[in-house]
């Protein structure tokens, strides 16, 4: 019985992997994100982190001004070695380039959502927001598990350091006016 050699994206190459190379390597598994030019596999998602992430889905959709959309597990370029997933994000529709699209330049995202895994704690608590941030998305949410409930942390940019502030923490109820109105039961 002969095993089947492993795929070339295995070894990286010198310097790392580019926001353009996970349109073009072969046989990645699904939702492949790019960090600091290293591919970051997704672990099986939760029952938690795909009952939440629907709830907000839908009540995004809901409340979206005219002219945006919201996309669950799409990738955001934010530079030549940054292409994150966030579960959700809500974009400029005058950023859609087509049925073929797999990413959305930072500068038409309006907001990000990390629902945080076990696996993905530390990349959803630290390292997504401040590239979120550095790359001027100016809406950010952090979605944590207390016992089976969300609570959801937003945050947005502060004009004056360039960072994200925290503007609420929410346990039943997320109601908000800002980057546009939304009123959702949390429990």
């Amino acid at each position: 019985m002969s095993v089947a050699p492993y795929p070339d994206w295995i070894r990286p190459p010198v310097g790392g992997y580019t926001a353009e190379d996970l349109d073009r390597l072969q046989d990645l598994p699904p939702h492949t994100e790019l960090l600091d030019g290293s591919l970051i596999f997704a672990s099986p998602q939760t029952k938690f982190h795909v009952r939440t992430k629907r709830l907000l889905e839908r009540a995004l959709e809901q409340a979206v001004p005219d002219g945006w959309e919201v996309w669950p597990e799409m990738t955001v370029t934010i530079d030549r070695r940054n292409r994150p997933e966030p579960d959700l994000l809500v974009v400029n529709a005058s950023s859609d380039t087509g049925h073929l699209q797999t990413t959305f330049d930072a500068e038409h995202v309006l907001l990000a959502v990390e629902v945080v895994s076990e696996e993905s704690r530390d990349r959803d608590r630290e390292v997504k927001p401040r590239k979120y941030a550095r790359a001027g998305i100016p809406h950010f949410w952090r979605v944590e598990c207390d016992e089976g409930r969300p609570i959801v942390y937003t945050f947005e940019i502060d004009p004056a350091t360039g960072l994200y502030g925290p503007t609420g923490i929410h346990h039943k109820q997320l109601r908000l006016t800002r980057p546009f109105p939304l009123d959702v039961d949390l429990l």
